[in-house]
C-alpha cells in the first residue's frame, strides 16, 4: 500500500535528539498543522459542496447564474488541494510505493524514511523562494468577476509549500536519527555536486540525458519510498537546475496549471460522495438486494461481489475504498458457505482492476482534463469495458464453481426480492442518474457530483438512518487528504510533462511510435504493455497525466478513436495496478481482508488472465469502446 509511516507512531528514542525538549517540540509542531490544516481543509469541504450545489441551484431552478461562484470555487479549490496535500503529508497518505522498503529490516527501513524526509525538504526548498516570487508576479492580475488580485488564488501554493516544509521539518525531530538525518543529507549534497561538475558532459549527450532525470532519478526515488508527486517534482526541478536556464516560477506555474482546471473540482465531490454513500447504509443495501437475487445459485456472492463492484466502482475516487465498502458486507457470508479467504481476495483485487474504466471514474475525469477528451463520451464509452471484464472474470467463476452444491444459500422468495429491491431502491438510483446525466450532457461532472451529495444527505438520513454524525469530521478529512494527494500528483506531473516536451522528448517519441511494426494495432498493443508497467508503479492518474499529453496525439495522428485508446490505456494500468508482485492495489486488497499475500497470489492469476483476455478484446474490438458514441 501507498502510505508512509505515521509520524505518531514514533518513539521518542527514536528521535533526532534524544532531548526532551527537541522531542516535544515537533511534537507541539505537528499537534499545531494538524489543527491548522485538518480543520481548515475539512471547513473548504463544506464551503465548496455548499457553493457548487448553490450553483447549480441558481442556474437550473432560479434561472439565474451566480456570476462569481465559479471564480471563487476556483480560488477555494487550489487552497483546498493545498492544504489537502498537506494533511497528507502529515498523516502519511501521500501516493508512493511501499513494496521494497517494506521488506528492509527496521533499522535500514528508518534510514530509508530519513532519507526519503531529506529529499521531500529538499524539494520544497528548491520550490520556495520561486513559490512565492510566483505569487508577487500575480498581484498585477485581477480576477475577472471578484475583481482581486490572483495573488490571493495562487499564494494557496506558496503556503502549502511552506506548511509542509513544517510538517517534514517536525517529522525529523521526532522519529529520525542524527546519523541518519547527517548521511542523508551529505548524500543529497554529494548527489548535487555532481551533477554540477558533470553539467558540460550531460549536455554533449542531447536528449540521452532525460533518462538519468526521468527515468533512473524517478524510479529510484519512487523505489525508495519518496512520494510519487515529489519524485515528478524533484526530477523536473533538477533537470531544469541542470541542464537548462529556466526560472523554477515557471515550474510553480505549471503546476498551477494542472491543478487549475475546474473539472477537477469534481474529485474531492466524489471523493465525498463515495464515503458518505458507505456511511449511510446505502452501500450495504444495494449489496443485500444483490444477494437476495443471485445469492442462491452456485457462485452466486461472487457474482454479487462483481455486480456490486460495478455499481459502486469510481463513485468514492480510492479503489481501496470501493473494496472496504463491499468486503466487509460480503465475506463473512462468503465465508460460512465454504469460499477460502484467499480466493476472495483473489476476486475482490481482480474486480477491482476490472472495474476501473467504470464511472464516474476520476482517472476518466483526469484524462478528459488533461487531453481534452468529453468527458460524457469517456464516460459513455466506460461502461461496456467493465462488462467485458465482468462477463469474464464471471466465466472463470462459473469454471471454478462449475462442480459445486447447486446451491450454498437459500433463495430468496419473490417478496424478500421485492423487500429488498424497494429498500436499495433510492440507493441504486444515485449511480445511475450520475452517470446518466453526464453522459446525456444534462450538467457537468461537478455539478452532478454536488447534486449527489445532496441527494445522499437526504435519502440517507431520511431513509436509512444509520448514520453516526461523529464519522462526519472524519470523513471531511479523509475527502481533503486523498483529493490534495491526487491533485498535486496532477501539479508535478504537469509539470514534469511540460519539461519533457520543451525538451523535444515529446516529437521524438510521435517519431518512434509512428513506426512501430503493426500499425495503429501495433501502438495499441506497445501502448497497453506500457501502462501495464506503469500501473505497477504508479497509480494511474499520475501516470495517464504524465503520459496522456504524449501519447494521445500520437494515437490521434494513427487514426485511433480517443475513447478508444484512453479505454485500452485505463484497463491496462488497471490490471498493472492489482497484479503482484508489484502492484500496489493487489496488497491493499489483501489489507482490507486482512490476508497474507502469499497465499492470495497463487489465487489470482486465473482471474487476472481473464482480464488480460478482456484488454485483447478492447484493443481488437474498438466497437467495445465507442460503439454507444453519438457519431460512432
Amino acid at each position: 500500500m501507498k502510505n508512509e509511516i505515521p509520524m505518531t507512531d514514533v518513539s521518542p528514542a527514536e528521535g533526532l535528539s534524544t532531548r526532551p525538549t527537541t522531542f516535544r517540540l515537533g511534537r507541539a509542531l505537528d499537534t499545531g498543522l494538524r489543527w491548522l490544516t485538518e480543520g481548515s481543509a475539512a471547513l473548504l469541504v463544506v464551503i465548496e459542496v455548499t457553493l457548487l450545489f448553490c450553483n447549480v441551484f441558481s442556474r437550473y431552478v432560479l434561472n439565474q447564474p451566480i456570476v462569481w461562484g465559479d471564480e471563487l470555487a476556483s480560488l477555494l479549490f487550489l487552497w483546498l488541494a493545498m492544504l489537502g496535500s498537506v494533511v497528507a503529508m502529515r498523516r502519511g497518505e501521500h501516493m508512493r510505493l511501499t513494496s521494497f522498503i517494506g521488506r528492509l529490516p527496521l533499522e535500514k527501513r528508518a534510514f530509508v524514511d530519513t532519507l526519503g524526509a531529506v529529499i521531500v525538504i529538499t524539494f520544497i526548498g528548491l520550490l520556495f523562494t520561486p513559490a512565492w516570487e510566483y505569487v508577487s508576479d500575480e498581484w498585477i492580475i485581477t480576477t475577472a468577476a471578484l475583481e482581486i488580485p490572483n495573488a490571493f488564488r495562487v499564494s494557496a501554493i506558496a503556503v502549502g509549500l511552506s506548511l509542509m516544509l513544517m510538517t517534514c521539518v517536525a517529522r525529523l525531530l521526532t522519529s529520525a536519527r542524527l546519523i541518519d538525518f547527517s548521511v542523508s543529507v551529505a548524500m543529497l549534497a554529494s548527489l548535487a555536486a555532481l551533477l554540477w561538475v558533470a553539467e558540460g558532459w550531460m549536455l554533449l549527450m542531447g536528449n540521452w540525458n532525460l533518462i538519468i532525470f526521468f527515468m533512473i532519478g524517478v524510479m529510484a526515488m519512487i523505489v525508495i519510498g519518496v512520494p510519487i508527486m515529489v519524485a515528478f517534482g524533484l526530477a523536473t526541478v533538477a533537470y531544469l537546475s541542470t541542464m537548462t536556464g529556466t526560472p523554477l516560477t515557471l515550474v510553480v506555474g505549471r503546476m498551477d496549471e494542472g491543478m487549475a482546471s475546474l473539472i477537477l473540482l469534481a474529485i474531492p465531490l466524489f471523493v465525498f460522495l463515495g464515503a458518505l454513500i458507505e456511511a449511510m447504509g446505502m452501500a450495504r443495501a444495494m449489496i443485500h438486494f444483490l444477494c437476495s437475487l443471485i445469492g442462491h445459485v452456485r457462485g452466486g456472492l461472487s457474482y454479487v461481489l462483481i455486480g456490486a463492484i460495478y455499481l459502486i466502482s469510481g463513485i468514492s475516487g480510492s479503489k481501496a475504498a470501493d473494496m472496504a465498502a463491499i468486503a466487509p458486507a460480503l465475506f463473512p457470508e462468503m465465508k460460512k458457505r465454504g469460499e477460502d479467504e484467499n480466493e476472495l481476495v483473489a476476486m475482490l483485487n481482480a474486480s477491482g482492476a476490472m472495474s476501473e474504466t467504470i464511472p464516474p471514474s476520476l482517472v476518466l475525469i483526469t484524462i478528459g482534463s488533461v487531453t481534452g477528451v468529453s468527458i460524457s463520451a469517456l464516460f459513455t464509452g466506460g461502461f461496456m469495458p467493465a462488462v467485458v471484464g465482468a462477463i469474464a472474470m464471471a466465466a472463470v467463476i462459473w469454471w471454478k464453481n462449475r462442480k459445486g452444491e447447486a446451491s450454498t444459500g437459500k433463495r430468496a422468495s419473490g417478496k424478500e426480492i421485492g423487500h429488498s429491491l424497494l429498500v436499495a431502491l433510492p440507493a441504486l438510483a444515485l449511480p445511475f442518474v450520475i452517470r446518466t446525466a453526464v453522459v446525456e450532457g444534462v450538467a457537468t461532472a461537478t455539478e452532478v457530483a454536488a447534486i449527489g451529495v445532496a441527494y445522499t444527505f437526504i435519502v440517507g438520513l431520511l431513509c436509512y438512518r444509520c448514520f453516526d454524525w461523529r464519522r462526519l469530521y472524519p470523513i471531511l478529512v479523509s475527502t481533503a487528504s486523498l483529493s490534495g494527494a491526487i491533485l498535486i500528483i496532477i501539479g508535478s506531473a504537469t509539470a514534469m510533462a511540460w519539461a519533457l516536451t520543451q525538451s523535444g522528448f515529446s516529437h521524438q517519441l510521435a517519431q518512434v511510435m509512428s513506426t512501430v511494426p503493426g500499425g495503429a494495432m501495433g501502438f495499441l498493443i506497445i501502448s497497453a504493455v506500457a501502462f501495464i508497467l506503469l500501473g505497477s508503479f504508479l497509480e494511474g492518474i499520475p501516470a495517464i497525466v504524465l503520459f496522456g499529453p504524449l501519447l494521445f496525439p500520437i494515437a490521434k495522428a494513427m487514426g485511433i478513436n480517443d475513447v478508444h485508446y484512453a479505454m485500452v490505456a485505463i484497463f491496462a494500468m488497471g490490471l498493472g495496478l492489482f497484479a503482484p508482485p508489484f502492484g500496489v492495489g493487489f496488497y491493499a486488497a489483501c489489507a482490507i481482508a486482512k490476508v497474507d499475500p502469499s497465499g492470495a497470489m497463487r489465487r489470482v492469476w486465473p482471474y487476472l488472465g481473464a482480464l488480460v483476455v478482456a484488454l485483447g478484446v478492447l484493443i481488437a474490438v474498438p466497437w467495445v469502446s465507442i460503439g454507444f458514441l453519438p457519431n460512432a
